[in-house]
């Protein structure tokens, strides 16, 4: 098959996938725009603004994400109990739609951190159930496309939102390389319409596909995902004992000089790659299994992390974002499409939940350990903003040859 052969039949696949994939992607879209160009510029309000230390950032958006754990557990669980994934996912999206004006009155980190908790609730009643949703829409055969889609759709609202974030920026402050408080707060009001849009989109958009075996349901027990599952869950949660919250890479730049309008240009080419690789991954996986492209994609991981820990240069950091976006692209929408191959189609609420949760869960670790050893903590000042990226790209390491040697290559184990 041609070059453009591939491309078409690409194409054509994606036109034919079901409409509650297409409507959860557009529910994607808007909340990234939405979120993203806020999101973004949060450890950049805590620093520039606040002169909140690392140590404190990192303890921030690792609960964030570790608040909404137990949520993603229960949230897939009820999901498949009740057959009814998309009211839940509703009810998630208009939780962080409700959070985020406060983020406008916010002048304390710890209302900040109160509004940061608040969104990632909603994310976490909502991911599971969506994700099962799209996994309950479509084939095995069209399983990575359709995540890769949903993948390229939520890249694509997040490049969006950063381009409105980078205008407003470079209206309001040009190049100046610390970030004020009014432009943070005229960010946060754009923000509010696509986050209106995003539950309507789901609303109108999406319905319910009956779940198979609802009424056999088990009482939650891990043995019941099997252990192929739960050898994954382990691999991914040593990675992500190493994968820190993305702040730091933002905070990593300024530290080497990039403006706020740099760093907002320089997620936008980020989030430009990993949109456009989203899709032909997916399909790529449906071939070659999502083994391959996770064992790939976490490889780059561990050398983007370590060129983030030995750059000194700011160009060396644009390359490195371009690179992270080729990461993404490859390794994201394929673990979401693995975790559906692992699982009988009846669980695959509980196994979204209980993935999402122990990478929420472990996000707390990561993050904190990764603010500690850049700044320390009371007299000890850390090891300087390069410690963090050394020990993520180790354990990133450490999972990939854990991936290749452990886990089985045999993976769809159900339709």
């Amino acid at each position: 098959m041609t070059e453009n052969q591939e491309k078409k039949s690409l194409l054509k696949g994606v036109k034919k996938l079901p409409r509650n994939v297409w409507a959860v992607g557009l529910t994607s879209f808007f909340m990234d725009v939405s979120s993203e160009m806020v999101i973004n510029i949060v450890p950049l309000f805590l620093s520039n603004v606040l002169g909140v230390q690392t140590a404190v950032i990192g303890l921030i958006e690792g609960v964030a994400e570790a608040t909404a754990s137990i949520l993603k557990l229960f949230s897939g669980w009820l999901s498949d109990k009740t057959g009814g994934r998309k009211w839940l996912a509703v009810l998630g999206y208009g939780f962080s739609a409700l959070s985020k004006p406060f983020f406008y009155i916010a002048n304390t980190w710890g209302v900040i951190a109160g509004v940061r908790w608040a969104d990632r609730v909603g994310k976490g009643i909502r991911t599971a159930p969506r994700d099962a949703l799209v996994a309950d829409s479509v084939t095995k055969e069209t399983r990575g496309l359709a995540f890769g889609f949903h993948r390229a759709m939520d890249t694509a609202g997040a490049m969006v939102g950063l381009i409105i974030a980078a205008v407003v920026v470079w209206l309001a402050q040009a190049n100046n390389v610390s970030l004020s408080r009014l432009t943070f707060q005229q960010i946060v009001l754009f923000s509010l319409l696509p986050a209106f849009l995003a539950v309507l989109s789901l609303i109108i958009g999406a319905k319910d596909v009956p779940v198979t075996n609802k009424a056999a349901l088990p009482k939650f027990a891990f043995k019941n995902l099997g252990k192929p599952f739960m050898i994954f869950l382990v691999i991914v949660g040593v990675f992500t004992l190493g994968n820190s919250s993305d702040a730091f890479l933002v905070l990593r730049a300024q530290n080497l000089g990039i403006s706020i309008l740099g760093i907002l240009l320089m997620l936008i080419v980020f989030n430009l790659v990993y949109s456009l690789v989203s899709v032909p991954a997916g399909s790529l996986s449906d071939r070659i299994g999502r083994r391959r492209l996770m064992i790939g994609g976490w490889f780059v991981y561990g050398l983007i992390y370590l060129g983030f820990a030995l750059s000194n240069q700011s160009w060396q950091i644009w390359l490195l974002y371009v690179a992270y976006g080729l990461y993404y692209g490859l390794a994201h929408g394929a673990a979401n499409a693995m975790v559906a191959d692992l699982v009988p189609a009846h669980l695959r609420g509980t196994a979204y939940g209980t993935y999402n949760a122990v990478i929420g869960v472990l996000a707390l670790p990561a993050s904190l350990i990764a603010g500690l050893l850049w700044q320390g903590v009371g007299t000890w000042a850390g090891f300087g903003p390069s410690a963090p990226f050394f020990f993520g790209a180790g354990l990133s390491i450490l999972a990939t040859l854990m991936m290749v040697f452990w886990m089985p290559k045999q993976q769809v184990l159900t339709q």
